[in-house]
């Protein structure tokens, strides 16, 4: 299955506060907030929603293409994912602009506050797909992440006039977005991906009910953090999956990119949305234990053994069947 991941290609700099951020904040002076935390850890982690979603899928042995624009600082970057299994030739290079730089900074309760510059992002929205189809043979599924909003419009478009299969994750970008532009995004999608609070934002901005939402399209899986993940189909039963027990908490940063792209490689098998939501929920694990968002690694058994451990036997099995190193 040819699997293109429109969205975001970034630097991460992630920081860690060693107290809570709400202890310095006072409700009723919150129009006027200003304030600094000294923190004590800096790390410089390759990011970007589309770029981790396509390492994710590259790390699991499948081959995605990587639809986005960078600045000319994309050299290491390149090398990094294309040695991750991630078909990079697609990705639009800017000789002016800089890559997107995403700033986190995550205090000890895991709340984060956060900033994007999008730099040469904007560039997204001159990337055509027809050319990617036939540079590699067609395109079976076109994800549509957080991404310049006119990239994520275009690319929307082009899959829907194209009668492509698309998913709709517009995540972070929600915030910013109209109903009726979010509508866009979503309506016909094979899959909308959605954190719970993203779920409730984007039924009110819309107005659409979950009953409405689920109509229009395919899938609608819901990561609910600690809780797992809950996947919906119109006429069928709800399925709702745990999270595999951490080892340890290091960084909450990437988690639902990771879920992503476990679940659309375990969709891209041909497994069951069960077993996709699981083999998401277990790549998402791996990412919260290090810090960074495509700092982690495992061996093919290792991630076998780990999937048996947390939902059995049987899955691990078909899992297994299809699981390849990158």
């Amino acid at each position: 299955m040819n699997v293109v991941v429109t969205g975001s290609i970034a630097t991460d700099h992630l920081m860690t506060f060693p107290g809570k951020f709400v202890d310095a904040l006072i409700p009723d002076k919150l129009d006027s907030l200003s304030v600094s935390f000294l923190v004590d850890g800096l790390e410089v982690r390759r990011g970007g929603v589309g770029a981790n979603i396509a390492f994710g899928m590259g790390v699991l042995g499948l081959k995605p293409v990587l639809v986005g624009a960078v600045g000319a600082d994309f050299a290491d970057y390149d090398a990094w994912l294309t040695r991750h299994g991630v078909d990079t030739a697609s990705v639009h290079v800017s000789g002016d602009l800089h890559t997107a730089r995403f700033v986190c900074t995550t205090d000890q309760n895991a709340s984060q506050i956060a900033s994007f510059y999008p730099g040469a992002m904007g560039l997204a929205r001159d990337i055509e797909l027809a050319p990617v189809g036939q540079r590699v043979g067609g395109i079976d599924l076109v994800v549509v992440g957080p991404n310049d909003p006119a990239a994520m419009r275009r690319h929307t478009d082009e899959a829907r006039a194209s009668g492509l299969s698309f998913v709709a994750d517009p995540s972070q970008q929600l915030s910013s977005m109209e109903g009726e532009d979010i509508i866009a995004l979503i309506d016909g999608a094979s899959f909308l991906f959605t954190n719970e609070y993203e779920a409730a934002l984007t039924e009110s901005k819309t107005g659409w009910s979950a009953e409405r939402i689920l109509e229009s399209v395919g899938t609608r899986v819901t990561t609910l953090g600690s809780k797992g993940a809950r996947v919906e189909r119109k006429g069928e039963p709800v399925i709702e999956v745990p999270v595999p027990k951490e080892d340890r908490v290091a960084d909450p940063t990437g988690v639902g990119d990771a879920f992503r792209a476990g679940y659309l490689s375990a969709y891209a098998w041909g497994l069951e949305p069960a077993l996709c939501a699981q083999v998401g929920s277990l790549l998402a694990t791996y990412v919260v234990e290090t810090v960074g968002t495509q700092e982690y690694a495992f061996t093919v058994q290792q991630f076998v053994d780990r999937f048996e451990e947390a939902y059995g036997p049987a899955g691990a099995q078909s899992v297994g069947a299809h699981l390849l190193p990158a």
